[in-house]
């Protein structure tokens, strides 16, 4: 029986160790990581099982006031944009694809691109794989009830979800975030 305690004793010894280990070992590499990183990561698994979405995890969206047309939120965007030097450069009207393949009526879907170019050759001299943000997209929707939303991926992963961006990148991608943001909040209410 002494044995056994022994070999029992001999085990849990050796489970604390390499838990204490591993517990070093990984706070060293999110050490590593942004200061943003556990907000950002905890903020995308709450919204994961809340919903059981990855889409709604990845996505900020916004409801438009009612009474707004799709037209006056596109127009609203474009003029918020401009006046924060964000450049509109096109949109993509998904839903007349939608009725020239199907020959039905499909409910509002559109997507607008925005960019601020040198803010894009920052991030494409960063990493090539940050190409995959640009430009930023906003989607206007018409959900099946009728109602305006708009849709945009979050930032926060490229921002703080890894290793600190260089110091003006992290400036100017929080920048660039924090205008989609409100061009989304002040379109959503109609703004100009």
């Amino acid at each position: 029986m002494q044995f056994i305690k022994n070999i029992l004793a001999i085990i849990g010894l050796i489970a604390v160790l390499f838990g204490i280990g591993g517990y070093i070992k990984a706070r060293s590499i999110i050490g590593e990581f942004d200061e943003g990183m556990i907000s950002t990561y905890r903020a995308f698994a709450e919204t994961l099982l809340r919903t059981k979405d990855p889409g709604d995890a990845m996505v900020l969206a916004v409801p438009v006031k009612e009474g707004l047309s799709a037209d006056d939120v596109k127009e609203s965007m474009k003029s918020l944009a401009n006046t924060r030097n964000f450049l509109f450069v096109g949109e993509a009207p998904f839903y007349k694809q939608v009725e020239a393949v199907t020959g039905q009526p499909y409910r509002h879907i559109s997507f607008l691109s925005f960019c601020d170019a040198r803010v894009g050759k920052m991030m494409a001299d960063h990493n090539n794989a940050y190409t995959a943000f640009m430009p930023c997209r906003i989607a206007l929707v018409q959900d099946k009830q009728g109602k305006f939303w708009l849709y945009t991926m979050r930032l926060d992963m490229m921002i703080h979800g890894g290793k600190p961006l260089p110091p003006e990148l992290r400036k100017e991608a929080l920048r660039v975030w924090g205008v989609i943001q409100e061009v989304m909040h002040r379109a959503a209410n109609g703004d100009f």
